[in-house]
């Protein structure tokens, strides 16, 4: 039996830059297929009320945006020991609430390997439904990092094909 793996974002669409880990899922779900042992879940801000969802995965890809006192744009990647530090430190609630959802799943003994994949933001306080051009620039290449952590775990990924008539 194959590990289930999946490729998680949070975010608050809402607060511009807060929403870009639901940008790179939905454009994963919108122009990639992947194995059956792969999800791919918009995870919003449910934070703590994701461990139903997160308790069966193996393997875990968080995609976020990290407060690392960086520039703008520059992208993180956690795992192991520097994950809970890190969301410690953040003002946003969904992080806390991803971290006691991990909490929980250690509790039951089934807490996934897990990996958070993130980029600086630049604005995460203003109400605006779209990603700073520097952030909304970064996706693409979100995207495709998160692409090459699930060819590291052994897993295929296919390019959906248009069906469009020329």
């Amino acid at each position: 039996m194959k590990p289930q793996i999946m490729v998680l974002g949070v975010g608050n669409i809402l607060y511009s830059d807060d929403g870009f880990g639901i940008k790179v899922v939905e454009k994963l779900q919108n122009n990639y297929i992947f194995p059956d042992h792969v999800t791919i879940v918009d995870g919003g801000v449910l934070g703590v009320n994701l461990l139903g969802v997160i308790s069966h995965a193996h393997k875990l890809i968080v995609v976020d945006t990290i407060l690392n006192k960086s520039n703008p744009g520059d992208f993180h990647r956690l795992e192991g020991e520097e994950i809970p530090n890190r969301i410690l430190g953040k003002n946003s609630m969904h992080q806390v609430d991803l971290l006691e959802a991990l909490t929980l799943c250690r509790l039951m003994d089934n807490i996934p390997e897990t990996i958070i994949l993130g980029v600086e933001p630049e604005d995460i306080e203003t109400l605006h439904p779209e990603l700073t051009p520097i952030l909304a620039e970064k996706v693409d290449a979100m995207v495709e990092w998160v692409l090459r952590e699930l060819v590291n775990l052994g897993v295929p990924t296919q390019k959906k094909t248009s069906n469009v008539i020329p």
